[in-house]
C-alpha cells in the first residue's frame, strides 16, 4: 500500500476542498486512498448520481459531502483540486456544470481515458491549470500506478497537490511530451487485462493437462501473483529471474521455445499493444 499524509497539505481544507466528480471505481479507489490516509472529512466532496451506493460505501464522510449533481453545490466553492472519474460521454456536460465556479486556484485532474489537455483548455479556458492522469485498476488494492502530464499553466505546487493524493493509492511518474499517452495506455492502463488473461490462459492449459478446474485456476492465480510480489521485492530485473528460473534442457526452457519463437508471444504482445494504442487515439477524437 502507497502512502502519502494528505492531512498535511495545507491548501486542502473544507473551504478549499477535493473535489470528486464520479465516484466510481477509479473514483472510489482514489477517495479511499485519501481518506486512509489522513485527508479530513470536512475536505472533500463528492458528485456522483448513485448516491445511495456511494453513501453505503463513505459512511464515515458527513452527509453534506454527497451531491448528485454540480447544481446542489454552492458555486463560491473554491477547490484545491477537482478529480475528474466520469464516463468520456457525460465528460461535455461535466464541464458545461463545472465551468460557472472558481477555479483560478484549483488544479483539474482527470482520470478519464482518451480526453487530451487541449480539450479541457478548449471547454475551462486555457489559463486553467490541468492534469491528465492515467491510473490502472491495481489502485482499488493500493497497488496501482499512474502516469501524469500537465500543461503550462500548472504550478509545481499544484503538481506536488497532485502527486500527493494519487501517491495514497499508486506510484506515480510524470511525462512531458501528452503524445506519449497512447502508450502509457496501451501499456499500464490496458495492461491489468493482460495479465488476468493470462491467468486465464494458463489454468485452461492446466485442465487441458488433466488438472483439476479449481486446482488448476488457483495454480495459476498464485503463480503469477507470487511471481509478481517476488519481482517488486527483488532487485533483480524479469529478465534475469525469468532466467533463474530456467534450467537449460528442462521443463521450463521446453515452454519458452514456444513462448520466446519468432511468431510468439512477443510479437503478439507488440500487436496487442499497438491495437491498443491506436484505439487510445480514436477515442481521443
Amino acid at each position: 500500500m502507497h502512502k502519502a499524509m494528505v492531512n498535511n497539505v495545507s491548501t486542502i481544507t473544507s473551504n478549499n476542498p477535493v473535489l470528486i466528480i464520479g465516484c466510481g471505481r477509479i473514483g472510489s479507489a482514489i477517495l479511499s486512498g485519501l481518506l486512509d490516509n489522513g485527508l479530513k472529512k470536512s475536505a472533500v466532496s463528492i458528485v456522483d448520481p448513485y448516491l445511495d451506493l456511494i453513501k453505503s460505501k463513505f459512511k464515515v464522510l458527513p452527509d453534506k459531502a454527497f451531491n448528485n449533481s454540480l447544481d446542489n453545490i454552492n458555486k463560491s466553492l473554491n477547490p484545491s483540486i477537482v478529480i475528474i472519474a466520469v464516463k468520456p460521454a457525460v465528460m461535455d456536460k461535466t464541464l458545461i456544470d463545472l465551468k460557472p465556479f472558481n477555479l483560478t486556484k484549483t488544479v483539474i485532474l482527470s482520470v478519464a481515458a482518451g480526453k487530451m489537455l487541449k480539450y479541457f483548455e478548449d471547454k475551462l479556458g486555457y489559463e486553467q491549470a490541468i492534469i491528465r492522469g492515467m491510473p490502472n485498476t491495481p489502485i482499488s488494492v493500493g497497488e496501482g500506478i499512474t502516469v501524469c502530464c500537465s500543461n503550462d499553466k500548472t504550478t509545481q505546487k499544484q503538481k506536488k497537490l497532485c502527486n500527493s493524493l494519487l501517491r495514497t493509492v499508486s506510484s506515480v511518474e510524470w511525462i512531458k511530451d501528452e503524445s506519449l499517452m497512447d502508450a502509457v495506455t496501451a501499456l499500464s492502463g490496458s495492461g491489468p487485462a493482460y495479465l488476468f488473461y493470462l491467468v486465464e490462459a494458463m489454468a485452461s492449459a492446466g485442465e487441458a493437462l488433466g488438472l483439476p478446474t479449481k486446482l488448476s485456476q488457483k495454480l495459476a492465480s498464485e503463480t503469477i501473483s507470487g511471481s509478481v510480489a517476488l519481482l517488486k521485492k527483488s532487485k533483480s530485473s524479469a529478465t534475469d529471474l525469468r532466467k533463474n528460473v530456467t534450467s537449460p534442457g528442462g521443463t521450463t526452457s521446453a515452454a519458452l521455445e514456444v513462448m520466446m519463437a519468432e511468431d510468439g508471444l512477443a510479437k503478439i504482445m507488440r500487436k496487442a499493444m499497438q491495437q491498443a494504442k491506436a484505439r487510445s487515439k480514436e477515442l481521443a477524437q
